[in-house]
């Protein structure tokens, strides 16, 4: 009993690291626009809850059928929902074989401890619900019946339609089951959600080292990676209408061209990059006035190394990854045995011997990314250094970043919101700091 539950705890573990990463730069938006900062906590509480979810949603579908298997022949009695509450409770007792003993029906009653880890299951659900966001017990119950009605959705549609037929049974009993454990729940947090400061309270603290106008690095720097983003698209679009309205020779001056579209034009005509809008940001002179476009081009052409040498480090090891796969694939694909032979044919210690005896070989592999790792490691030092967190792009042009109101601001920081109308303010005495600076 106990390896069925191993499994999708093991599974979850193993898809929650690509989830994150996949998450983070989205995460990262919705935080500094909604809080205006993103502070470790928040941040940990909200991955937490990823990471709970994603292992409940394994637990109602792991382990799954192999593909030789006709669920429709295996599970014939889960094609009809079970739709009669209280049939959870008949089952226990049948488990029993009708006899009221602590063996019989508890210790060894399958049918009991599948109801006990169905109400467990949304329990941090309710929990979550409580110290997070801070709401009720309608929305807890509201939330553990939506959460439960999805996984029963899901086991029942065959994993919405991977399936033919469903593999695991929908009963009525796990929906009512599961509301109750979310409330439960929520319940059972009182005493951890008056203890734990409100996340809105540690916002506030971290904000309050910020009121004097310097803007964290971290809400920069998602603005600056959605930038080389857009740039990187915009480049073959820009390559194709030069490549049919100017001609081929025009295609090298694509990424240029790009490059200023989207760091000297766009911020001189809005205020600020595409990047920047999305965070909430504006690009202002010390006096607060709208660079010209001299100031901007300035500015865009002193951070053109540093993107230039991400971009070059990124694509290089893409490259090279993408053409790993594609031979390792096609290797396997001709012969499963080849992969295994080209792997067994890898011998790193000749190629450790090779670069002892040609050391300038070896140091021109690693010169680019040695290089790219040092110059963005001193533009992130001289930001850390500066008093205002300014980098050397900024001070030298003279334009720097302004953050507007993000959508939680409040108006007067004497009179702070409530943040649970169920429960007393609490006291905000946890460290603020922030990730980013």
């Amino acid at each position: 009993m106990t390896g069925a539950y191993l499994l999708p705890i093991g599974t979850a573990a193993l898809l929650f690291p690509a989830l994150a990463f996949a998450m983070f730069v989205p995460t990262a938006v919705v935080l500094y626009r909604r809080h205006g900062v993103m502070t470790r906590w928040r941040v940990l509480s909200l991955y937490g809850g990823v990471y709970y979810a994603l292992t409940a949603f394994c637990m109602t579908i792991v382990p799954l059928p192999k593909p030789s298997v006709d669920v429709c022949t295996a599970y014939p009695s889960f094609v009809d929902p079970q739709f009669t509450p209280g049939v959870a409770f008949s089952d226990i007792w049948k488990e029993a074989h009708h006899r009221v003993t602590l063996d019989a029906l508890i210790l060894h009653n399958p049918a009991l401890w599948q109801t006990v880890f169905n109400l467990v299951l949304l329990l941090p659900l309710g929990a979550f619900v409580r110290i997070h966001f801070r709401r009720g017990l309608a929305a807890a119950t509201a939330a553990g019946f939506a959460g439960s009605l999805f996984f029963e959705l899901t086991q029942y549609s065959g994993l919405w339609g991977l399936y033919e037929c469903p593999y695991r049974l929908f009963a009525v009993d796990d929906l009512i089951v599961n509301t109750a454990g979310a409330a439960l729940g929520w319940a059972a947090a009182g005493p951890l959600a008056r203890a734990l400061p409100a996340l809105d309270a540690l916002d506030d603290r971290a904000l309050a080292p910020l009121a004097a106008g310097k803007v964290p690095f971290g809400r920069r720097l998602v603005a600056l990676l959605l930038d080389v983003t857009g740039t990187v698209l915009l480049t073959p679009v820009v390559a194709a209408i030069g490549y049919f309205v100017l001609g081929a020779e025009t295609v090298l001056l694509a990424p240029p061209v790009a490059f200023g579209l989207w760091f000297v034009l766009i911020p001189w005509l809005t205020g600020a990059t595409p990047g920047k809008h999305v965070l909430l940001l504006r690009l202002v002179t010390p006096d607060g006035g709208r660079p010209s476009p001299a100031r901007l081009a300035l500015r865009a052409l002193l951070l053109s190394p540093l993107l230039l040498l991400t971009c070059l480090g990124g694509g290089a090891a893409l490259s090279l990854a993408t053409s790993a796969v594609f031979v390792g694939a096609t290797a396997s694909a001709a012969n499963p045995a080849a992969l295994i032979e080209i792997a067994g044919q890898l011998n790193y210690q000749e190629v450790a011997y090779s670069l002892a005896a040609d050391p300038v070989a070896g140091l021109v592999l690693l010169l680019p990314p040695a290089l790219c790792l040092t110059l963005i490691g001193a533009c992130v030092r001289a930001i850390r250094r500066h008093p205002q967190g300014l980098g050397p792009h900024e001070t030298l042009s003279g334009i720097r970043n302004h953050a507007l109101p993000h959508t939680r601001a409040r108006t007067s920081p004497d009179a702070p919101e409530p943040a649970d109308p169920h429960m007393p303010a609490p006291v905000a005495a946890a460290d603020g700091s922030h990730t980013g600076g």
